[in-house]
This record gives structure tokens, sequence and C-alpha cells, in this order.
């Protein structure tokens, strides 16, 4: 693969129109189809964590497989996803029909987020903070759009009367398009501008499993990588209680429409574009260890203190605020795990990494279901604050276990 900007600009208009197509079927429309469908809290934190659980699961081998059989073909397989599986949200009319759903969506990022990252990655070179938070920021974009979209959708479509299944249908209809469109976009410019040598010809079946186990040893047997994914991935388990339960908070709790609590997230996620290339640069400058540790302070001080206000001010300033300091965390945690590992073996550490965030990202609905559904599914202060205090308790060890751990460069 070539170092021109080319590969680079691909990936980040591809990645923007998937994302917002998975954005669309996910905040804040999922929980509340989830709602209209009959499911409580812990039923509704299952269903939104779901499609995090097929991460778990097979991010790691995605990882694996991009670099055994190359990442342009991998990268086409996860696009297939973002295509043709929302498709099957049209036929949805239960519960349990939409749970399924969303555990085959996943596949989705499941299989493209390691495989790009590996691949910005590569052409960064000493610019990795940077890159990939500019990568970052762009496909985060692509959330933007798709939040408000889904409340400004769900509000116009039911206007002046009950939301109905067939408006939720309609919203995955242009779910549907917007995956189509990242395909067909990928087919047109990721086929020219993402080629690269192809490896090694005859991999035998033995070949394919050492290098899975390599990948692995990349992450578990390296204290710092397993310290650095950790602090993502508990940092993960906030953004994904917050994206359950914001929605759910804002409309039933504080009173607010759908589309308004579609835009208490899309201001996170400005909060988060803006700040993140920024970050990604002082990272690579600077150091990334610091900025890990108070970023997730300035995550749980905002997380702890959304439910104890209603005004919608109020709460579009605390989104904000969270919103930076996922800045803060992210734009260093993939970019050091990126500085520990070999080049060779990017595609699995990434999948692998993405593994941990998403095992964080899963429990943060499922935690937060729990916790509410515990408190009698009225009170959010103590759930939050509860969540909170992991954040805290995280960036504490990362700091003592951390220490003067330095960067290894491959």
């Amino acid at each position: 693969m070539t170092q021109s900007p080319s590969p680079f600009n691909g990936l980040c208009a591809v990645g923007f129109l998937a994302r917002a197509s998975y954005a669309l079927a996910r905040t804040p429309v999922l929980a509340l189809f989830a709602a209209s469908l009959g499911a409580g809290p812990e039923a509704i934190g299952f269903c939104v964590a779901i499609s995090t659980i097929t991460g778990i699961f097979f991010k790691m081998p995605a990882g694996v497989v991009a670099d055994v059989l190359g990442k342009t073909r991998t990268l086409f397989v996860g696009l297939a996803c973002f295509a043709f599986i929302p498709f099957a949200y049209l036929l949805v009319s239960s519960y349990e029909a939409l749970v399924v759903v969303r555990f085959f969506h996943g596949f989705a990022t499941a299989i493209y987020g390691p495989v790009a990252m590996a691949v910005v990655v590569q052409v960064a070179g000493n610019r990795r903070g940077e890159m990939l938070s500019w990568f970052s920021s762009v496909t985060i974009l692509g959330n933007l759009l798709g939040a408000p979209l889904g409340g400004f959708l769900l509000t116009r479509l039911s206007a002046g009367d009950a939301t109905r299944l067939s408006h939720f249908h309609l919203i995955y209809g242009v779910v549907a398009i917007l995956g189509l469109a990242s395909f067909l976009l990928a087919l047109w410019v990721l086929r020219r501008q993402t080629r690269e040598p192809e490896g090694p010809q005859g991999r035998t079946l033995a070949g394919v499993v050492a290098q899975f186990k390599t990948g692995v040893r990349e992450i578990l047997l390296d204290r710092r990588v397993l310290l650095t994914s950790n602090m993502e991935g508990v940092q993960n388990l906030s953004l994904g209680a917050l994206e359950a339960f914001l929605p759910i908070y804002a409309v039933q709790m504080a009173h607010l429409s759908a589309w308004q609590a579609g835009l208490l997230w899309g201001v996170q996620m400005v909060a988060t574009i803006a700040s993140k290339p920024i970050m990604g640069r002082i990272s690579d400058r600077y150091g990334r260890q610091p900025l890990l540790f108070w970023g997730m302070w300035v995550c749980a001080l905002p997380f702890a203190l959304i439910p104890w206000f209603r005004d919608f001010a109020v709460l579009m300033a605390l989104a904000a605020v969270f919103g930076l300091g996922e800045a803060v965390v992210t734009s260093s945690a993939a970019a050091l795990v990126a500085d520990f590992c070999r080049e060779d073996h990017l595609g699995s550490a990434m999948g692998a990494f993405g593994t941990i965030f998403d095992i964080g990202h899963a429990a943060g609905p499922l935690l937060a279901g729990a916790l509410i559904g515990f408190w009698g599914g009225a009170d959010y202060r103590a759930p939050f604050g509860i969540i909170a205090g992991l954040l805290i308790i995280a960036a504490l060890l990362f700091r003592g276990f951390m220490g003067g751990a330095g960067t290894r460069r491959n």
C-alpha cells in the first residue's frame, strides 16, 4: 500500500456513510423501538448491547483474517454487512426478532472496524494518534448525522399520532439505503485505492492458527497493551450506558422530544469531533498516558451529573463535556496499543483491542439496565454514579500499574 492520501480519503468517505447508517439504526431509534415492542429496562439494555456482543466474539478473528488474506477483501465483507443486513429490520414485528437482527447487524462493525484501523495505522507512520483521530472524527460525523436524523424522522412521522411499527420500518429503510451507498462507494473507490501486496501463497491451517495465537499474545501477554485496552473498554462502558439510556431518560424522565434526545447525543459527538484531532496531535508530541488518565475523569464527572438535571440546556452542556472526555481518551488509546504492537500483526492487535473495548461497550447497557431495574426503573442517579465510579477506579489503576512503562516501536 502506498502512503498517498488517496487510501485515507477513500476510507474516510466510506466510513462516513457506513457509520451514518449504523448510527441511524442505533440511537435514539433502537431503544425507543425496543420500548415500543414492550421491552423493559433490562431488555432494552440487552437489545442495545447485542450487536456489540457480536464484536466481542468476531473482531479478533476478523483482524487475523485481514492479516492473512488481505485487508481490502476483509473490508468488503464488512461493508457488505452494512449494505444488506439492514433490510431485515423491515421484517421485524417483535422484540425477539429485533434482537436477532441486531446480533447479525453487529457483524458490520465487527469486521470493518479493526481492519480499517489497521489500514490507517499503516498509512499514518509516526502520526498514528493524529491520523487515527482524524479518521475517527470523520466517521463520527456519520454518527453525528445518524442520531439526530433518527430522532427527527421519528418525531415527524409520529407528529399528531402515536408511534407505529411502520414508522420504525421507514427509518430502517433509510438505514439500508445508507449502508448500500457505502458499499457501492467502496466498489468504486477502495478497490483501486486500497490495494496492498498479497501475503504468501499456500497458507496452511496450522499457519493461520499460529498467527491467531501470536495476535492474542500481543494483547494478553503485554501488561501495557492490556491496561491501555482496559481504559478504552471502561470508557466504552459509560458510552454504551449513555447510548442506551440517555434517550429513555430524556424522553420519559425529562419529558423532552425524541428530536431533542437525538440532539443530546449529537452535541456529545460534535464535542468529540472538534477536539479529537487536536488531542491526537498532542498525544503524538507530548505522550499518551497523561491524556488517558485525565480523560477518564472528564468522562466520569458529567456522566454522574446527567440524571440530576432535566433542563435541556444543562443536559446539552453535560453531554458536550462527556464528548470532550471521550475525545481525550480515544485519541490516545488505539495509538498507544499500536505503538506496543508489531507492524505485521496490526490487524490482529486492532481486532483484540476492539474486542476489549466492545466488552465494555456491551457491558454498559447491560449493567445500566440491571442497576436501573434494581432501583425500580425511576432512579438513574445511583446507577449512573456507580458507573462513573468505575471510570475513576480504572484511571487510578492505570496510573498505578503503568508507572514508567515506556513505548515500544517496531
